[in-house]
């Protein structure tokens, strides 16, 4: 009989479940679309081993952010927000002001709110690098390319 392997979080700091580097290229892409399948490599939900309480997610590396693709009027109707925490101080953004301040934050923002809010989106979110460019410095690890 076959038993089910009980992953323990220190199993896979240690080695034993080996974390992967994925590069995505964000050109052309829909924003939304793109978001869902990052957040699925983070947690690592395509993983035959996934187990929910630990963390099994991979690296991945996002490239071209700002040519990043939005749908209908999103471009001049979404709105972000941020509250500086003084009274008075919230902040709006349109997503085509967000793409020319920070076009990574776009990729970002779409991935934290695909997550689970919980303790480990934390550690899923460092493992998210973002870069507006084609150019990553993570050659060294060796990054697959990951075709949607």
């Amino acid at each position: 009989m076959n038993k089910t392997p009980f992953i323990r979080q220190e199993d896979v700091d240690n080695g034993t479940y080996p974390r992967d580097w994925w590069v995505v290229d964000a050109e052309g892409q829909t924003l939304g679309r793109l978001a869902t399948k990052i957040a699925m490599l983070l947690r690592g939900k395509h993983k035959p081993i996934y187990a929910a309480h630990t963390d099994l997610g991979d690296f991945v590396v996002v490239v071209n952010a700002d040519k990043i693709r939005v749908t209908g009027r999103k471009e001049e109707q979404k709105m972000y927000y941020h509250h500086t925490g003084y009274p008075g101080g919230l902040k709006s953004f349109r997503l085509s002001e967000m793409r020319e301040r920070k076009p990574e934050a776009l990729i970002t923002r779409a991935v934290k709110g695909m997550l689970a809010k919980n303790a480990l989106n934390r550690h899923y979110l460092r493992r998210l690098k973002v870069y507006t460019g084609a150019e990553h410095p993570h050659t060294a690890q060796q990054p697959k390319t990951l075709s949607i």
